[in-house]
């Protein structure tokens, strides 16, 4: 086949196929079973009018017409309360399931969407640009040597930065079946059937559609006995859960599972487009964990939600919010040594520039979930040293 032909065809499987080479039809059995699921709220979630400070009256002078109402906020204690439109995630509260970090950030944050998440992705400071996340670098670490075969799946089209390591990087898909109809069709197989030259780039090209190939078939085969019994809210959002609880009980080797809710960036009436997505959120989550206590899974799943970054804490003259910097990031499990909220209530007297400060940096969070529940070193994973937390 012509080098042209080989690179042209090849397209159709980037992006949505592309995977490396640390699934294998034949693989080796990991020694964990616990899984982490990873939420992106894109766009810059408000965190203040997520967990609300209800007994804060700053929280409420400084957003005179945005602020959750006392009367409507879903009370957790005398300091903080749920936004109303996530009632459904109040029992997973209530039973001990949530520890909420309400400044979560690093020195010197950043307001653009683009280089905030790029940060949070890499696990980089504010003034370092790096090309591998990292979990894409916890795949490289993991798998090194060979002595053990770890996977991440990205519900989505194509690869975000977080997943994609030096030398192994995640498979992204929307839908295994529709993947596995993908790599069955005409063209895949018909580049299959020719062996391309010695030429570097023809041969890591051949190389990723073939495992993309095994990958895609593997997950076929695992998930055909398997599906779902609970009920999940019709969004693309409860489908993307749905398919990770339908993976999780199908037995796949998967650990990190990624995938993304955008549409937080809510400049202009904030109310009502944050409160959809937070009812959005709030009802598949709950469908998801239901679905995996069901199956006796939850126990050795974890979920951690976070977002780019917060929103300026005063509300702008559009009924918004503008770009911030810390955030509110939070944990569900059964196996958490904290709950509640990490820390206490936001401080909104001692702001940074009109800002919630940082007083946890998002890669201790990272160290503790590498450390205490995928069981890598974090340091090599993080490229320094970050302290865990005392959460797992």
């Amino acid at each position: 086949m012509k080098r042209r032909s080989f690179i042209q065809n090849s397209l159709i499987v980037s992006g949505s196929l592309w995977v490396p080479g640390f699934i294998k039809k034949h693989h080796a059995p990991i020694a964990s079973q616990k899984k982490l699921v990873v939420i992106q709220l894109s766009g810059g979630n408000d965190g203040l009018n997520t967990w609300v400070p209800h007994g804060n009256d700053t929280y409420y002078a400084l957003r005179p017409s945005l602020a959750v109402s006392p009367h409507e906020v879903l009370k957790l204690n005398d300091e903080m309360g749920l936004n109303p439109e996530m009632e459904a995630l109040r029992s997973l509260f209530d039973q001990g399931y949530l520890l909420v970090f309400n400044q979560v950030g690093y020195p010197n944050a950043e307001r653009s969407h683009f280089r905030a998440m790029d940060i949070w992705h890499t696990g980089s400071n504010a003034d370092e640009y790096w090309q591998t996340g990292w979990l894409g670098r916890y795949l490289d670490s993991a798998c090194q040597g060979g002595k053990k075969i770890h996977h991440v799946i990205e519900l989505d089209d194509s690869l975000s930065l977080s997943v994609k390591g030096e030398n192994a990087k995640a498979l992204a898909m929307q839908n295994p079946q529709k993947l596995y109809r993908q790599v069955q069709g005409e063209r895949v197989q018909e580049l299959l059937s020719h062996t391309p030259s010695s030429h570097a780039s023809l041969e890591y090209m051949y190389k990723t559609l073939t495992q993309t190939v095994e990958s895609a078939e593997y997950v076929h085969d695992q998930l055909k006995t398997k599906r779902s019994t609970i009920t999940y809210p019709a969004t693309a959002f409860g489908k993307q859960l749905r398919t990770i609880a339908e993976l999780i009980q199908a037995g796949l080797d998967t650990q990190v599972y990624y995938l993304s809710l955008s549409g937080f960036d809510t400049h202009v009436r904030q109310g009502p487009q944050q409160a959809r997505l937070l009812k959005q959120y709030s009802e598949a989550v709950v469908a998801f964990v239901e679905d995996l206590s069901d199956q006796n899974q939850f126990e050795d799943t974890l979920i951690l939600t976070f977002s780019e970054f917060g929103r300026r804490v005063a509300q702008n003259a559009s009924g918004g919010t503008d770009h911030g910097k810390a955030n509110s990031s939070w944990l569900i499990g059964k196996n958490l040594k904290q709950t509640g909220f990490f820390g206490g209530s936001p401080d909104l007297q001692s702001l940074d520039e009109g800002d919630l400060g940082f007083k946890t940096d998002f890669r201790q969070i990272y160290a503790s979930l590498l450390e205490n529940w995928l069981e890598v070193e974090a340091e090599a994973v993080l490229k320094r040293e970050f302290a865990p937390l005392p959460i797992l």
